[in-house]
């Protein structure tokens, strides 16, 4: 692309050099800089991209957009703006040529069910023959194959690149979890999102935004940045049943569908509801009807989550009855309240993701019409991390009969201080404390019975543990089944 067309998009800067014809790359890190690369100077959390900007010159970067003027050698021009991470959003599109309008996008935020709601879209997307891409928690997924990526929200760099990637292949459609982070921090700047969906919002990430107001509003920034040209088919799907969807509906002059199971006035609504082992059943009334549901899902929250999958699919021609159908043929999102135990254990395991007051509370109630014994459920938090919470979390947990408290990924933070703040919200004495979490998913298995329901909440499909600043290999579910079958002496497979 040529340089001063790319740079047209920064509307106040100050160019100190000569702009070279052609720009071939966007970087931010300055290891990925090729020959002809822009190298963007972002200030990350522990880096500062301005500290690594002659290494991009070094690797062949000829123009860097910097907040200040370096002393540079090579042969390179300097792009001073006020904000590199506004201006890397803006040249990341723009470098790009906004793929988003070429594809139907979703985008789902909320506290809770963000990646079960997406990862439904696009699987009945998938089994409606429709090429699609997500992008979530759990990596990015190109029509059914599974790629590793950062943050929820990834950076707004990666973000122009993975959807330029699903135009590239032919998707018609894609998916993203839009995190409170990643729309404060402009990672989604440029999407062009077509429906946006809102499943709830209860206490989290306090220590970054500092009060629930502002973790609201931050979540807000998806509907009013859905925009005001009415000849857009865009929509916005809101849970009926959770307060902040009234000031939600407010952010935005696009059409508002309901969903909910309490408020009698959502578009779609679950009535009847049954809770059995393996299955979940419920009538969705909907704008085409009443249609019965069975569900492979266990729980509330994945009748909630299907409603509004439902809705968002619908809203974009989708009739109800095919969606249905789709629904009923999927399996648990991986580390979503999924069970790991085969068949032949005599306890119940499963891991879920659950890692706030309100997902704890959730998955314990999804868990209790498998308890024939007791209810055995660990919980851990992260280290560094919103502390407030933590009470709360383990009030919620003391629903269980019997409660081990770890940690999630401790980072910095000692063992004794997460524990201490997960221990003044326990309810009951039948607990204990245990900061290696290897070591209390191992406990678990220990002071489990045949007959006993096992949950392990925090982690989910997550593979390995953060401490201090390193990554190292962890899994609730390799290690508690390797236990468990060492203890009942069962067969490895």
């Amino acid at each position: 692309m040529q340089a001063t067309q790319l740079l047209q998009c920064l509307p106040s800067k100050k160019i100190i050099g000569t702009l070279p014809d052609q720009i071939k790359n966007i970087a931010i890190d300055s290891r990925g800089v090729e020959p002809k690369s822009i190298f963007i100077c972002i200030k990350g959390y522990t880096v500062d991209g301005h500290d690594f900007a002659q290494n991009a010159v070094d690797q062949g970067a000829t123009i860097i957009v910097t907040e200040k003027q370096l002393e540079l050698s090579g042969d390179v021009t300097q792009v001073i703006v006020s904000d590199t991470n506004r201006a890397l959003g803006l040249l990341s599109a723009r470098f790009f040529d906004y793929p988003s309008t070429d594809l139907i996008m979703f985008g789902v935020t909320g506290t809770n069910g963000k990646t079960s709601v997406a990862t439904m879209i696009e699987n009945i997307l998938l089994g409606l023959g429709v090429r699609s891409a997500l992008k979530g928690t759990i990596g990015f997924n190109l029509n059914g194959i599974l790629y590793e990526s950062g943050n929820t929200t990834s950076d707004a760099l990666s973000t122009q690149q993975m959807i330029f990637r699903a135009k590239a292949e032919s998707c018609e459609t894609m998916v993203m979890e839009v995190s409170s982070h990643g729309l404060v921090l402009g990672r989604v700047a440029g999407v062009d999102f077509d429906v946006a969906i809102f499943t709830n919002l209860t206490h989290d990430h306090l220590d970054f935004h500092g009060s629930m107001e502002e973790y609201g509003n931050a979540k807000g920034l998806l509907f009013s940045q859905l925009g005001q040209d009415l000849e857009k088919d865009k929509h916005a799907v809101l849970n009926a049943d959770d307060e902040w969807s009234e000031k939600y509906a407010g952010l935005t002059p696009y059409p508002i569908w309901t969903y909910g199971l309490h408020n009698e006035d959502a578009l779609f609504r679950a009535i009847n509801c049954e809770y059995h082992d393996h299955h979940t059943y419920f009538d969705m009334v909907t704008p085409e009807g009443t249609f019965s549901v069975e569900l492979q899902l266990l729980g509330e929250f994945n009748i909630y989550n299907a409603l509004a999958a439902t809705a968002a699919l619908y809203c974009k021609g989708y009739k109800v009855q095919e969606i249905i159908e789709q629904l009923e043929q999927l399996k648990p999102v991986k580390g979503r309240m999924e069970q790991v135990s085969p068949k032949n254990f005599p306890i119940q395991i499963f891991v879920d993701y659950a890692h706030t007051p309100d997902a704890i509370e959730k998955a314990i109630t999804a868990a209790m019409p498998y308890k024939k014994n007791k209810l055995i459920f660990l919980i851990g938090t992260g280290g560094n991390r919103d502390q407030l919470k933590r009470p709360d979390m383990a009030k919620k947990a003391s629903a269980a009969d019997y409660v081990i408290l770890t940690t999630d990924d401790p980072r910095y933070e000692e063992y004794g201080s997460i524990l201490s703040g997960l221990e003044k919200g326990m309810q009951h004495d039948q607990y204990r404390c245990i900061g290696d979490r290897a070591e209390a998913v191992r406990h678990a298995i220990e002071v489990a019975e045949p007959g006993d329901v096992i949950l392990f909440a925090g982690k989910g499909h997550e593979d390995y543990q953060i401490i201090g600043n390193v990554k190292y290999p962890h899994s609730d579910a390799e290690i508690a089944l390797a236990a468990a079958r060492e203890k009942f002496n069962l067969p490895n497979r």
